[in-house]
């Protein structure tokens, strides 16, 4: 199905792309040499401002008003990501282990599939929360707060309290992240995450990426590493700078003379200029 839609691309006299040319120029430059005849209109990146309902998700914000500058790492996978049993037990000692402020997302586990949540009303689930590791949540009542299914990702990631996503790559989620200047630690599940992932650690720089065991479950030590060298680590400052100048790029790209601005106004003027059918 994916070949068969995007060999139907051809018949389009343009697409629409929700990125910038600062963040996907290999992409675009590939996509432009190789279809000469189809323009790409790069206009991102568009992402979601707020909630609908200021009220959702207020005792989240209350949480992080209270908690030092850039201390907190929001940890959420995307609408439907979800992980194994053994991997939430694994990502809950790693946050605690850690020592690090957290701000986690929890859904109930599933050992079958990583897009789980996409296909269950999670508000019919059991509470998440209680398939947590014994006590983890008494524990760690200082340092972190869990909350079951949902968060106001827009204002958590733009709120100064926080520092970190650890994050499913998800498109949309990436490119909030960017226009918040939060750097990412990479955990892609399912669909086109890990080449986003991959987008992210090795060719902007902008993310870490923990490392799998052989059973293809990343353990406590590794997650806990990877947080403390993101939030505290030298490498971590250095991706801080990375995320920090493409965030500055993202801005670019939207103000009066961006490349995403001359691209809205070329694809403005393209549907002005057609005749009248």
């Amino acid at each position: 199905m994916f070949l068969r839609r995007t060999k139907q691309m051809r018949l389009a006299e343009g697409i629409i792309i929700n990125t910038f040319r600062e963040l996907d120029e290999n992409a675009i430059t590939a996509l432009e040499e190789e279809a000469k005849n189809l323009s790409l209109y790069t206009i991102g990146p568009i992402i979601q401002s707020g909630s609908s309902n200021p009220v959702e998700g207020s005792d989240c914000l209350r949480w992080l008003n209270n908690q030092p500058s850039g201390s907190v790492l929001f940890v959420c996978f995307g609408s439907g990501g979800t992980l194994s049993y053994d991997q939430m037990n694994e990502l809950a000692l790693g946050l605690e282990l850690s020592k690090q402020k957290f701000l986690w997302v929890v859904r109930s586990p599933n050992n079958e599939l990583a897009n789980a949540a996409y296909l269950a009303d999670q508000t019919l689930d059991n509470n998440p929360l209680a398939v947590l590791p014994k006590g983890f949540i008494e524990r760690t009542k200082e340092q972190g707060l869990v909350v079951p299914s949902w968060a106001p990702q827009a204002q958590v990631l733009s709120h100064n309290s926080t520092g970190g996503f650890l994050s499913h790559c998800g498109w949309n989620s990436t490119l909030e992240s960017i226009m918040q200047g939060i750097p990412i630690i990479a955990w892609p599940l399912f669909a086109e995450q890990r080449m986003n992932a991959i987008l992210l650690t090795e060719v902007l720089k902008v993310a870490l990426r923990p490392k799998a065991n052989e059973k293809g479950v990343v353990d406590q030590e590794e997650i806990a590493k990877v947080i403390k060298c993101l939030m505290v680590g030298e490498e971590g400052k250095k991706v801080h700078n990375h995320m920090k100048n493409l965030k500055i790029a993202a801005e670019k790209a939207l103000s009066p003379n961006g490349s995403s601005a001359k691209a809205l106004a070329d694809l403005a003027s393209q549907w002005t200029n057609q005749p009248d059918f």
